[in-house]
């Protein structure tokens, strides 16, 4: 007679209850399931007193042999028998076969897509790609998509970690590197994998907007001394040069991607946070996981060069027509660098609304096709090496609206030194706006009060009465800038602005993107004064408290962090961007 116990359960009397017991994906243990819906139970104590256990456990227990034990393995917390068919052959339980796999609870659509968690990552790809959906289900295939991820150590080239408070700066780099079967056609011959394809983007610290700042490869640049680390865990750092391409920043003479976000803040002044790097596979294994990107051409196009065939107005893309679309520059604009770079912002803006749609983020198969192909094309720097680290970007960078994603490029003018222009040289008269408007966290399109609220809030700590220069106490840290700042800062607040109560506290014991006044209640006509004569913005006044100086006074704690430029330099943004060319992501534009 069979137990009216396991009946219920639907399962019948020679399933071993061990075999039961199977992983939740959404919590990483080891549970029960009990009944035909699906549904599970929390770990059961293995020492449940017997007269709180049913009928059908009391009788398993009395089918052993006498003296018989069983063979327990720890799940969760708890102890739990190991199914029969793994201990007569000492292994580990096979998979469900037969009748048991028949009996398994069917998965409905529904649950199938509770299983998967939706991740937005933004990711790098053979022309710049950005915003790629990746699903995961349960611990085991979080740890294998961490093994598809690639990373370099940069160094002190970017920042050690990732926060989720603070603005971030990502670096997405295209190589022109041809790896993979296919890419015979495309690139340099022979390329070690130059910068082919760049974009700095620019992420809010309120997450209200962004802006995705495209730098020309041929844009003639100096490029820094770059350490690089090798193989053997030595450095070894590369000369820099001037006056060469931009994309000659990587792979050139060894340079690694560190060297390529040096670059990036030696002609911006803007800090570089992370990297993410792909080469041309990224383009094709993407853009066919998410089932083509739209694109759209204001004339039919046939290029002989990128063997890209579209007709006049809107197609669907993927694959190696994905990557033709985005390396094709002979039928756009003037058949130069600067046109292939809106065509490729168009794709980057269609990828980002397919990637964000409910067709996508609601179909677990192709998030998991997104899975794989976003983590095996990323190289990624060690700051940003892991799937949970990469999951908590792409969560803030979902927060920005795509109507206030910017896409723009970096002012350029031909290069004056060419009679045959190739390349391009930055526009001093537009982009030092440009590059302060990002530097300073100021967005390029009009944004919800949620920003504007805040920046009054600043604002308001710069308004009120201002101490005397003679009675404002601050102690005086680098936090990041350039050595012998802190000393810099101290002999100019004293000598020129007659800041006597002022004093050299040496290192911070952190690094600091921005430099900080930290002051207490009682300092705000203080903290107010000194802002003034720096040109401090209201947003590096942190009200706080006060520290103790060397006469044993409480002082101000003025942190110069890395856009500090010098004493007497300025430190107040802009309230509006300059307006750009560009577009913005929630943009469907024809290329032209």
């Amino acid at each position: 007679m069979k137990d009216p116990n396991a009946q219920g359960r639907g399962r019948a009397d020679n399933i071993d209850p061990a075999d039961q017991w199977v992983l939740n994906p959404n919590t990483g243990e080891y549970e029960l399931r009990l009944g035909s819906s699906g549904a599970q139970s929390q770990v059961p104590s293995p020492r449940r007193p017997a007269a709180q256990e049913g009928g059908g456990a009391r009788r398993r227990r009395n089918d052993m042999a006498a003296g018989e034990t069983r063979e327990m393995s720890q799940v969760g917390n708890a102890e739990v028998p190991r199914p029969r068919s793994a201990r007569r052959r000492g292994g580990e339980p096979e998979a469900p076969q037969g009748r048991r796999a028949a009996r398994r609870p069917v998965k409905k659509n529904g649950q199938k897509k509770s299983k998967a968690k939706k991740v937005l990552a933004w990711t790098a790809g053979g022309t710049a790609f950005v915003l790629v959906a990746v699903g995961t289900a349960g611990y085991l295939y979080l740890r294998h998509l961490e093994g598809n991820i690639s990373s370099t150590d940069v160094g002190d080239a970017g920042s050690k970690g990732f926060s989720k408070d603070e603005a971030f700066n990502l670096l997405v780099i295209g190589t022109d590197k041809r790896t993979g079967k296919g890419n015979e056609g495309y690139g340099d011959k022979g390329s070690v994998g130059h910068a082919d394809t760049d974009i700095l983007l620019h992420v809010s610290k309120d997450r209200t907007n962004a802006t995705a700042l495209s730098i020309p490869r041929d844009l003639i640049v100096d490029i820094p001394d770059c350490p690089t680390k090798q193989p053997d865990g030595s450095t070894k750092v590369i000369p820099g040069t001037e006056n060469v391409r931009f994309n000659t920043s990587l792979g050139q003479d060894g340079r690694d991607p560190g060297c390529t976000m040096r670059t990036v803040e030696e002609v911006t002044g803007i800090h570089v946070d992370h990297f993410m790097m792909a080469d041309f596979n990224a383009v094709k294994t993407l853009s066919t996981a998410v089932g083509g990107v739209e694109v759209c051409v204001a004339h039919p196009v046939n290029d002989k060069e990128s063997h890209l065939k579209l007709p006049a107005g809107k197609s669907v893309v993927e694959g190696e027509q994905a990557l033709a679309f985005v390396r094709t520059r002979h039928s756009f604009g003037n058949q130069g660098d600067l046109d292939r770079i809106k065509v490729q912002q168009q794709f980057l803006g269609s990828l980002m609304r397919k990637m964000s749609s409910s067709d996508t983020l609601t179909n677990p198969s192709k998030l998991l096709d997104l899975a794989e192909a976003a983590t095996k094309a990323l190289t990624v720097d060690t700051g940003i090496d892991s799937i949970s680290t990469l999951k908590d970007m792409a969560l803030e960078m979902k927060k920005v609206p795509p109507k206030n994603i910017t896409f723009t490029t970096v002012p350029v003018i031909d290069n004056p030194a060419e009679k045959v222009h190739a390349t391009v040289v930055v526009n001093q008269s537009t982009a030092p706006a440009v590059f302060q408007a990002i530097q300073n966290d100021v967005s390029f399109t009009e944004v919800k009060e949620k920003q504007k609220a805040a920046k009054d809030a600043q604002a308001a700590r710069l308004k009120g009465s201002r101490s005397a220069p003679a009675d404002v106490r601050v102690r005086i840290l680098n936090g990041g800038a350039q050595s012998g700042s802190a000393q810099e800062e101290l002999s100019w607040l004293q000598t020129d602005k007659g800041v006597l109560k002022s004093e050299n506290a040496g290192n911070a014991p952190a690094e600091a993107k921005n430099t900080t006044l930290e002051y207490a209640p009682d300092q705000a006509a203080q903290a107010r004064e000194l802002a003034a004569l720096m040109g401090l913005p209201g947003s590096a006044l942190v009200p706080g408290k006060s520290v103790i100086n060397s006469q044993g006074l409480p002082a101000m704690t003025l942190t110069l962090g890395k856009d500090f430029k010098g004493a007497g330099v300025s430190l107040t943004a802009p309230e509006k961007a300059p307006k750009v060319d560009g577009s913005t992501a929630n943009e469907a534009k024809c290329a032209s």
